[in-house]
């Protein structure tokens, strides 16, 4: 069957088609010889020969190599060279580039051929080829539309599609794939999220080879384009795994390693499509070196956009371009979340807030105050404010960089030995406590101490005024035994153990019931700041501050504990009434800890909705009247919600 090229379209980076043509366009300059490199599906031939192929367009394959098209120094625009194929049967092939003699694989490409296997060792010695497939796979999505759950609604939920399937979140060849987190949607919608954070799916080498001694780099490094030069070693290099997926990527496929079948794209849109069904979102992390050309970045996200209906993008690594992403126009109402933005960032006021703060200063602010590590209440209270017209925030106490909840209150130091590092990477600090004792305890005053630390940390998170973020496995206690790096840990350390919903269902109840908690009241979730005084004549400030005595917080005598009062009348539920008064009593000290209650208006009488130092009726659904109506005791590093009504 005959082909015959034409000049390309320059205006799609990557492989596109149009009837019976197929465009390549990929960097290179002019003076650059530049080639297509056609294997037939199946050939296991990596070295790109040049003894098949350039016979005017006649053969398409053989068994002796790849069929090489050249590319004619003229089909080029800047550094782009375009060429198009036409009768190219192109489901018969998979292509790499060559380019002045070396083999390049496409960045752009829509599939990965040779990574189809989880950390498959044979691709370490070349005897598994990667090469990049042709996706032209249509799907129906069938009048998907994305949720916008508007940020003050958003309950965030971060896991790694692999660890979070693997160890009794699957059966069968779902295991550690998007059909297999498909699964799991009933279970993530009973909890309360509304939106799940996945670390890196697109395509990655998991294997990390150490490098050669004669290199004068030390540790491990990714094999980005593992098996396109067959390399005969004398002996079976070291490797690890990278479960996490950061570092260099093929950004615009799918991991083929997380499908349980042959096309991961189609796997991956149902599961967007299933989630969007269910009202649930789709944020990606996207992690990109200082290497990465910053306008493909932005190219990038807008694909996945418009390609995978993602979302939101949770953007990590160094230069990136925030900036320009925060003001792209097809990006306006995807959620974008970045440690920062830059100071002369303009963006306007729009109707759909879509930018987020994303670090580690709730975090260490709670957590300080929690291990009693010389924290600070008014820094604790200034992150559970925070809030901005334009700008959301983000709140978590534990992340994949450091340990679960459970292990934050089990260990005071890090466990890494197993990453083979003699114990050096991760966190060296991490203000966590263990109760007494390091490690797992039988001791029932240890084993109820961390448990009620859990639920400080819960409630925290929840009555902050940014976006809650909760990390897989944390609602039910999933522990990584002292772990606070399983980035290698490709086994049950770094999977999540689903045998703790039944060892803890206790806890798991907590959080739901903390997750509605926040949802029923929208004080505690406005989509403005708080300005601290009665700026719509209600009768009280929208939020205020109290101590010993009502309305005056002194800090150099209670350092350790006050009230913070929500006024309802700030906000509106769905039916049009005001919400209730919350005060929240916070007392990180060791003894018990005497707070004013604020008088309230009208009839209104305080009611017990929250103790977490009550180990049997943490949550009551149904609050009790407060008997005192001016003060109440606060137990031991505990928290205390009431509502007025």
């Amino acid at each position: 069957m005959e082909y015959t090229i034409i000049e390309g379209n320059y205006a799609k980076i990557g492989v596109s088609r149009t009837a019976d043509t197929v465009y390549f366009t990929f960097e290179g300059e002019k003076e650059q010889k530049c080639a297509i490199l056609l294997y037939e599906s199946g050939s296991q031939n990596p070295k790109g020969s040049r003894d098949s192929g350039e016979d005017g367009g006649k053969s398409q394959g053989s068994s002796r190599g790849p069929v090489r098209i050249p590319v004619p120094d003229e089909y080029c625009i800047g550094a782009l060279r375009s060429v198009g194929v036409k009768g190219l049967k192109w489901k018969k092939f998979h292509y790499n580039y060559e380019i002045d003699g070396e083999l390049v694989f496409d960045m752009h490409a829509h599939k990965v051929v040779g990574r189809e296997l989880w950390a498959d060792e044979r691709r370490l010695d070349g005897g598994h080829p990667m090469r990049a497939g042709f996706d032209f796979t249509e799907f129906d999505w069938d009048g998907d539309r994305f949720p916008e759950i508007p940020r003050e609604q958003m309950i965030l939920y971060k896991l790694n599609v692999r660890s979070f399937t693997m160890d009794g979140g699957a059966v069968g060849k779902k295991k550690g794939t998007f059909a297999g987190l498909m699964d799991k949607i009933p279970y993530l919608k009973g909890l309360g999220v509304t939106s799940l954070e996945l670390m890196p799916v697109y395509e990655f080498e998991e294997l990390l080879v150490k490098e050669e001694p004669k290199q004068d780099v030390g540790g491990w490094s990714a094999n980005a384009i593992a098996g396109l030069e067959k390399r005969e070693p004398e002996h079976k290099p070291a490797y690890k795994i990278n479960c996490w997926g950061y570092g260099p990527g093929d950004y615009y496929a799918p991991k083929a390693a997380y499908s349980c079948s042959s096309e991961p794209s189609l796997e991956l849109k149902a599961l967007i499509r299933e989630l969007h069904r269910n009202k649930l979102e789709c944020i990606l992390e996207m992690y990109f070196d200082e290497k990465m050309n910053q306008n493909i970045a932005v190219e990038i996200l807008r694909y996945w956009v418009m390609e995978y209906h993602v979302d939101g993008f949770h953007l990590l690594g160094a230069s990136l371009p925030v900036n320009a992403m925060a003001q792209d126009l097809i990006l306006r109402r995807t959620k974008l979340f970045a440690e920062h933005y830059g100071g002369h960032l303009f963006v306007q006021q729009t109707a759909y807030p879509h930018l987020f703060i994303y670090n580690e200063d709730f975090l260490y602010a709670a957590r300080k105050l929690l291990s009693r590590a010389d924290g600070s209440i008014p820094e604790l209270l200034n992150q559970l404010k925070r809030q901005n017209d334009i700008f959301g925030f983000v709140n978590f106490i534990a992340g994949s960089n450091g340990f679960t909840l459970a292990d934050l209150f089990s260990y005071t130091r890090r466990h890494n030995e197993a990453n083979g590092e003699e114990n050096k990477d991760g966190l060296e600090w991490n203000f966590s406590c263990n109760g007494g004792m390091e490690g797992p305890s039988r001791k029932r005053h240890i084993i109820e101490y961390r448990r009620k630390q859990m639920r400080n940390a819960i409630t925290l998170i929840m009555v902050g005024q940014g976006v809650p973020l909760l990390s897989a496995g944390d609602e039910f206690g999933n522990s990584q035994q002292g772990n606070n790096n399983c980035y290698c840990q490709d086994n049950k350390t770094g999977w999540v153990n689903w045998g703790g919903l039944k060892r803890n269902p206790a806890f798991v109840q907590f959080v739901r019931q903390m997750v509605a908690f926040r949802q029923a009241h929208p004080i505690l979730h406005r989509g403005k700041p708080m300005q601290m005084c009665d700026y719509e004549q209600k009768g009280c400030p929208d939020l205020s501050y109290h101590g010993e005595s009502a309305w005056i917080m002194v800090p150099n005598l209670y350092p350790q504990a006050v009230g913070i009062l929500y006024c309802g009348a700030y906000e509106k539920r769905p039916d049009g009434t005001d919400d209730d008064f919350i005060y929240i009593g916070l007392n990180f000290h060791i003894g018990q800890q005497v707070l004013a209650l604020p008088k309230l208006p009208g009839r209104r009488r305080w009611y017990l909705a929250v103790d977490t130092a009550d180990k049997d009726t943490p949550y009551h659904e149904h609050p009790p009247l407060l008997e005192k109506k001016h003060q109440i005791s606060i137990p031991p590093q505990a928290i205390v919600i009431l509502i007025g009504k």
